[in-house]
Parts: structure tokens; C-alpha cells; sequence
């Protein structure tokens, strides 16, 4: 140990040189990398002024150099997208084959075949189409054309860079940049040339397209006119009496061969050009198939009496093949723009037979034998209407067919009056049209009048066919509607949520509106004037309207209050959902009803964005309708105090929630449930059944009870009433047992009996008790009387009783007569006033 002691001052003595020598090698290396560093940065320094001086006397070759490479970089980019070629093949190939398409067009348009408006529609649906397809094209080159022109701009700058004549003074750089500068040039020059070279191709291309779009135009001015022109060659008469023939329309192969080709021709090409479309079509046959067979295979594996349910919807469960084909055949021609004929009336045809084969055990026999001559009807009306030049064997066919019709009509009419019961709604209106229609025909074709004759027949008959289909149509929509809703699901389904009466009714309204407007369309289209209804009534709502400073058109105004329709059907459908949401739960707490009351505010939100949408969407300057803001103030501090007063008490309702939806509140007399509270008023719902509508402004201003503000809780005050005499205590405590230790009453507060009044009859007491739930309170009440009385009445507890005993004396000597003795002494009486006689003036004698 003691060595140890006397080891440790040499341990220390040592550890001290060490670290003085350690110390002093480590501050010799500092000082050798200190230096080493100033030497480095002596050196950058130099560099650096060695630079700055080159680059005073040389203008900058390093910008001079970076310059070069910006240009070769550009240069090589211009080359790539160059290279890749211009995308204007397709369209030089096409080109040829539509100039030839439009010079033919003009060619037939100056001959006697465009006669007939089915012949000149036909000429002008292709120009149309012809129209769209250059459009498209001219984009295309304008698009071609302006990178071609940045190109060249890039180009142009190259030539006028006065940075790239300066020449660098020292001989290594000027060599390294005369080289990259030649490289540059000869870049430059080839993709100049080629460029170049393409904005001359595309310039040209777009005059050929520009030409052939004017052409298009020219010749669809022409033919315009000439539509003009046929309204008044039809009404005032082609051709003489059917009786005089006219021998220019003897020819009915040229005719027929006529027709063949170019309808063929057009539905070749209509095939080709609208795959897009032919897909859309297909997709909505799909749709359209699997939700029909989907709600019925569901209705089959879900519903325990599916025959029941289908009774409902025998269109669908009978033939849903059928079904599902008829919706797609009668919808699918308005997906395109301008369909040919052969193709509408190809559809049509369709549809014809798909609603025959799904009605036709369902009607009547006279009906069946009528459906079956109007479709023979149809199809002679169909094969007239393809014919694109006027013969006068068509004539003849067409007056032959007119005929038949009126025969046909007027038997069916016949019988349809003996049963009208038996058949679809309004059909004797229908016939009586269709009747006349074809009268009309018959007279305008024996006149001379033939396109206008064969215009009115084949809408007579195809309008009738489309009642019937879309009739069909809309009632297959609703069924699989129906099927839809009888599908069993889980409890908290959105279906389930929904009362589909309600949206029977709704949305058979709007179906019922669509097919109309289709049918209506349809009708304009056999007319032959649904462009001519299309161009003027866009005219007249895109037209500007000046009245005072204010410029408006009718257009904006439709947008506007379709728009605010919109909004308003938003709102009332959030609402809706709110609504039945909540009648679902039966625990409406009290933040479940906030937020049913939140839903004025989401209806006020909603209704304001769609506002602000619907002026931004209609064009209406918004410096006038401050004015008008403005007008309605004056009107508001006038006359309309009392509705913008409940307007903004409904704000306050909603923002501030002192009654809320599903709350009991009495006010003004009226007790019942908030059901609902409005913009301007609310709506409360009594007891009785009645519904009391309460303005708003009576809510805020008036004294309202809240029963159920902060709680549903409710006390219930009895007065039980026993006869004077009895055990206080002991009913009391009967009282208290029949109210302590139950499921329906509370425990706190916990009841509560008490000694209420005492008179000379009976003995009152006053019982009180809580309920949770304030809907209960009626039946408790009812349920704890009876319990009650039944506990009172075993335990022998007296009640006080309504019999009274009176007790009457007499003075003395004052005789008491007996019940024999009234009736005798009545008797005598009787008998002595009818013994009295009367004078004639009626004086007793």
C-alpha cells in the first residue's frame, strides 16, 4: 500500500510531460495547415484576377461560349419535334375524298333530284357534317401552324444575334469558338430549310381547308334558301290534280335506285364516323339490362311473396328482355347529332315491334288488330319517307296509305266508344287527331300538295306509335323503380329511408314531362322543322335586350331561374334526408336536434350559392342588381316589414337554437312538437292531429315554452282526493310504495307525496313524480291513476262520495202528502182545466 502512495507523484509528474508535449505537437500542426490553406487562398485570388482581366479585355467569352450553347440546345429540340413529323397525313388524305364530296353535293343541289325536302335535308345534314369535320381540321393546322411560326421566329433570332460577331482575342478560344459557331450554322440552315419547308405545306393545306369550308358555306346558304323556297312551292302546290299526271316524275326506278344508293351511302358512313357514339349506346343497353334484371333476380331471392310484388311491375317481371331493349331502342337515336333517316326509322321499326310483342296480350282484341295494321301502316309510311326524289307512284302509294289510315282510325274509334274504359288515357283524343291528320294528308295529296301530304301522314302515324312507346318507356322506368324499393335490405339502408310514394309521384311528374318534350321533338323532326324551331328559338333567347342601361336576353333569364330551381331542389332534398333520417331515431338527444335545426342553415347556404351561380351564369351585370338590392330596401322599409321580420328571426332560429326540431313548445295557446322550422315560418304539430303554422317573428318576439330545451324530462302533478277520516300516513306510504323502484319513473328527483288539502268531506294529497321522456307523459299518467285507484280501493281506503242526505221538518200542523196522494190531486187538476170552455174569440167562458 505504502508503495503505492509513494508511485502516485511519478504517475502525475509523467502524465503532465505527455500531454506539454502532445500539446506542443498538435500546435505545430495547426500552424503547417494554417499556412497550407493561405498559400490555397492566395492562389483562387490570383485565378480569380486573372479571369476579371481576361474577361475586361475579351467581353465576356464565357457568355460568348454559354450563348453558342443555348442555340445548339434550341436548335436540337427544333430538330426533334421536326423529325417526328407533321401530324397532317390523316388529314391530306381525307382532304381529297370531301372536296369531291362537296363539288358532288353542288352539282345534285342545281339539278331537279333536290325536289323533295327529305332529298335537300339529306344534302344539308352531310354539309353539316362536312362543316364540323373541317372545323376540327382548321384547329388542328392553327395549332400545326403556330408552334411552325415560334419555330421560325427561334430561327430568326440566330441571324440577328449581334453577341456572336464578336471575335475573341485569344487565338485558343477564338478556334474553339469559330468551330462550335460553324457546327451552330449548320444546324441552323438545315432546320431552317426544313421548317421552312413545312409551314409552306401547312400554309397550303390550310388554304385548301379554308376553301372548302367557304364552299360548305355557300352551298349550305343555298340550300337553306331553297328550304325557304320549298315551304312556299308546297303549300301553294308542286304538281296539278293526282288525276293529271306530270311526266317528269314517270321515272320510279331512276327514283328507287336513287334512294337505295345514296341511304345505303349515308348509313355506311354514319356506321364508320360515329364509333363513339354506337359505344355510348351499347354501354347504356348494359346499364340499362342489368338494373332491370338485377332488381328482379333481388326481388326473387329477397321477398318471401315475390308473385305479390310483381303484380306491380308485370312489364318487367313478364318480358325483361323486352323491356330493357325497348328503353335503349326508343332513347339511343337522340344521342346522335343528325342521324339518316334509314337509321331513325330503323329504330323506329324496332321499337315498334318490341312494344307490340310486350302490350299485346294485355289489350283488347280490337286493339291488337289496330296495333297491327298501324304497324303495316308504318312500314309503308317508313319505306315513302327514305325517297329522296318525288315519282308518281309514290304518290299514288302515299294516297293509298292515307286511306287505309282514315279507315283504319275511324273503325277503331268506333268500337273504342262502346268501352272506352278499356283502353289507355285520352286514345279517343288521339284518333280523333290522327283522323284529321290524315284527312288533311288525303286533300293536300289529291291538291297537288305531295311533300307537304306525305310530311303530315308520316307524322300522323309515327306520333302515334311514339305516345305509345314512350307511354311504355316511362311506366318501365317506374317499375324497375318499384322493384328497386322492394328489395330487401339492411335497416340503416338509404333506400329504406325513403318513402317511395313520394318519389312515385315526383319523379312520374318528371318522366312523364321528359316524354313529352321527346315526343315533342319528335314531332318537329317529322315536320321537318326542328332545325328551323332550334335556330330561332336560339335566336330569341340569345338575343340582347336593352331596357333603360340594362342589356339582357331571354337565355340568361331561362339559365337563371333554372339554376335557381336547382338549388331550390338541392335544398329541399338535403332537407328531406335530414328530416327522415331523424324519424328513424327514436333517441332524438338534444344535439341530434341542433342539428336537424342546422338545416336551415344548409337550405340558406345552398339557396345563396346557387343565387350568386345563377346571376354569375346568366350574364346579369352585378352593378345592376345592386340597384335592384337597392329598390327591394325601399320596398322592404315599406311594405314588406313583416316578411324580411321572419326572414331574419328564421336566421336567428338557426344560429342561435332556442327551439330546435323535435322540441315540445308551447306558445300562443298552442302546444305540440316542432316539426319544422322554415325560412319565414315554422311548423308545429298539437296533439289533436292539427298542424299550426307560426311565423317566425311570433317565435322571437312572443313568450315560448320549451319543454324540452336542455332535457326531455317532465314532472307529473296528481291530486288524489280520499274521504275525511282516514290514516294520512298510511296512504302516503301506500302512495310512495306504488311510486318508488319503477323502470318508467325516475329516481331522481325521486317522488314525492304530500298532505295538499283537508276540509269537512275529504282529505287532498299531492303526488309528484318525473318522467324521462316527455312523449310518455299521457300514458304514465293514465297507468299510475289506475294503479292508484286499484291499490286504494284493495286496502279499503274510502273516497269521498257525491250523495248527500237532506233532512227536512215541517211546522206543526202543516199536513205531509205521500206519493199516492201527489198523483191523485195532479189527476183532479188536470181534470178540472179541461173542463174550462173557450168563447170563439178564445176568451174562457
Amino acid at each position: 500500500m505504502r508503495r503505492i502512495i509513494k508511485l502516485i507523484p511519478t504517475i502525475i509528474l509523467l502524465i503532465a510531460i505527455f500531454s506539454s508535449f502532445s500539446g506542443f505537437a498538435q500546435s505545430k500542426n495547426k500552424k503547417k495547415l494554417t499556412a497550407k490553406r493561405e498559400a490555397l487562398r492566395e492562389a483562387m485570388h490570383s485565378r480569380d484576377a486573372l479571369m476579371r482581366s481576361l474577361s475586361k479585355a475579351d467581353t465576356s467569352i464565357n457568355s460568348l461560349l454559354q450563348r453558342v450553347e443555348q442555340y445548339t440546345t434550341s436548335f436540337n429540340q427544333i430538330s426533334n419535334n421536326l423529325s417526328d413529323g407533321l401530324d397532317t397525313v390523316d388529314i391530306s388524305q381525307q382532304l381529297t375524298p370531301v372536296i369531291k364530296r362537296i363539288d358532288r353535293i353542288n352539282s345534285v343541289a342545281k339539278t331537279h333530284k333536290s325536289s323533295t325536302l327529305r332529298y335537300l335535308f339529306v344534302l344539308r345534314d352531310n354539309l353539316d357534317q362536312i362543316q364540323a369535320k373541317l372545323d376540327g381540321w382548321q384547329a388542328d393546322m392553327e395549332d400545326v401552324d403556330t408552334k411552325l411560326v415560334e419555330n421560325q421566329n427561334d430561327l430568326l433570332k440566330f441571324t440577328k444575334d449581334s453577341v456572336l460577331k464578336t471575335i475573341p482575342s485569344d487565338s485558343l478560344v477564338r478556334k474553339t469558338f469559330f468551330a462550335q459557331l460553324k457546327d451552330v450554322r449548320l444546324l441552323w440552315h438545315n432546320i431552317d430549310s426544313t421548317n421552312r419547308s413545312d409551314l409552306l405545306k401547312v400554309n397550303l393545306l390550310q388554304d385548301k381547308i379554308a376553301v372548302s369550308y367557304t364552299k360548305t358555306l355557300d352551298e349550305s346558304d343555298q340550300i337553306d334558301s331553297k328550304i325557304k323556297g320549298f315551304a312556299i312551292k308546297a303549300i301553294s302546290g308542286e304538281s296539278g290534280y293526282i288525276w293529271n299526271e306530270n311526266p317528269q316524275y314517270d321515272d320510279f326506278k331512276s327514283a328507287f335506285d336513287s334512294t337505295v344508293q345514296l341511304n345505303l351511302f349515308l348509313f355506311n358512313y354514319f356506321l364508320k364516323n360515329e364509333t363513339t357514339t354506337h359505344f355510348a349506346g351499347l354501354l347504356f343497353l348494359i346499364v340499362i339490362f342489368s338494373w332491370i334484371v338485377f332488381s328482379r333476380t333481388k326481388v326473387l331471392k329477397t321477398n318471401e311473396n315475390p308473385e305479390q310484388v310483381f303484380t306491380g311491375a308485370n312489364y318487367i317481371s313478364k318480358k325483361p328482355i323486352i323491356s330493357s331493349l325497348l328503353v335503349v331502342t326508343a332513347m339511343s337515336p337522340y344521342f346522335y347529332s343528325h342521324p339518316p333517316a334509314i337509321f331513325l326509322e330503323t329504330f323506329f321499326l324496332v321499337s315498334i315491334v318490341l312494344s307490340f310483342l310486350l302490350i299485346n296480350k294485355e289489350v283488347s282484341k280490337a286493339m291488337h288488330n289496330f296495333l297491327i295494321l298501324m304497324f303495316v301502316l308504318s312500314i309503308g309510311y317508313s319505306i315513302s319517307n327514305l325517297f329522296i326524289e318525288i315519282s308518281n307512284i309514290d304518290r299514288y302509294f302515299v294516297l293509298l296509305l292515307s286511306i287505309l289510315s282514315i279507315i283504319t282510325g275511324f273503325i277503331f274509334y268506333q268500337k273504342f266508344k262502346r268501352g272506352p274504359d278499356d283502353h289507355l288515357p285520352y286514345t279517343g283524343l288521339v284518333l280523333k287527331v290522327f283522323i284529321a291528320m290524315q284527312v288533311l294528308s288525303l286533300l293536300l295529296n289529291v291538291s297537288g300538295r305531295f311533300s307537304l301530304a306525305k310530311i303530315i301522314g308520316v307524322t300522323a302515324v309515327f306520333n302515334l306509335w311514339m305516345l305509345v312507346i314512350l307511354y311504355l318507356v316511362v311506366n318501365i322506368i317506374i317499375q324497375a323503380l318499384f322493384l328497386q324499393f322492394q328489395i330487401k335490405r339492411g335497416a340503416n339502408n338509404i333506400i329504406n329511408w325513403i318513402d317511395y310514394n313520394l318519389v312515385q309521384k315526383k319523379f312520374s311528374n318528371t318522366l312523364f314531362i321528359a316524354a313529352s318534350l321527346f315526343w315533342l321533338f319528335f314531332l318537329l323532326q317529322n315536320l321537318n322543322i326542328d332545325d328551323w324551331a332550334s335556330d330561332n328559338l336560339t335566336e330569341i333567347l340569345n338575343q340582347s335586350r336593352s331596357i333603360g342601361g340594362a342589356t339582357f336576353s331571354f337565355g340568361g333569364f331561362v339559365i337563371f331561374i333554372f339554376v335557381i330551381w336547382l338549388s331550390s331542389l338541392a335544398s329541399k332534398l338535403i332537407s328531406y334526408f335530414y328530416d327522415v333520417s331523424a324519424q328513424r331515431v327514436t333517441d332524438l338527444s338534444v344535439l341530434k336536434r341542433k342539428n336537424r335545426t342546422s338545416t336551415i342553415i344548409i337550405r340558406i347556404a345552398v339557396f345563396s350559392i346557387g343565387f350568386m351561380l345563377a346571376v354569375a351564369a346568366s350574364g346579369f351585370p352585378l352593378d345592376k342588381l345592386t340597384i335592384i338590392i337597392s329598390a327591394f330596401g325601399v320596398g322592404i322599409g315599406f311594405g314588406l316589414q313583416n316578411i324580411v321580420n321572419n326572414l331574419v328571426s328564421g336566421l336567428i332560429l338557426a344560429f342561435e337554437k332556442p327551439i330546435n326540431i323535435g322540441d315540445v313548445i308551447q306558445v300562443d295557446g298552442h302546444m305540440g312538437t316542432m316539426k319544422e322550422i322554415g325560412i319565414r315560418s315554422s311548423k308545429v304539430a298539437t296533439g289533436d292531429g292539427s298542424e299550426v303554422i307560426i311565423p317566425n317573428g311570433d317565435l322571437i318576439s312572443h313568450q315560448v315554452v320549451n319543454w324540452t330545451l336542455s332535457n326531455s324530462n317532465r314532472q307529473i302533478d296528481l291530486r288524489i282526493i280520499t274521504s275525511y277520516g282516514v290514516d294520512i300516513n298510511r296512504v302516503k306510504d301506500i302512495l310512495k310504495n306504488l311510486l318508488t323502484n319503477r323502470e318508467d319513473i325516475m329516481p331522481n328527483p325521486a317522488p314525492a307525496v304530500f298532505l295538499n288539502n283537508v276540509n269537512e268531506n275529504s282529505v287532498e294529497f299531492k303526488v309528484l313524480f318525473w318522467v324521462a321522456d316527455i312523449s310518455t307523459t299521457g300514458e304514465l299518467k293514465s297507468r299510475v291513476l289506475a294503479e292508484i285507484y286499484q291499490a286504494i280501493n284493495k286496502e279499503g281506503i274510502e273516497m269521498p262520495s257525491a250523495q248527500k242526505d237532506f233532512y227536512l221538518h215541517f211546522p206543526d200542523g202543516v199536513p205531509v202528502i205521500g206519493p199516492e196522494e201527489k198523483t191523485s190531486v195532479g189527476k183532479a187538476k188536470k181534470a178540472d182545466n179541461n173542463s174550462v170552455k173557450k168563447n170563439p174569440r178564445g176568451q174562457a167562458l
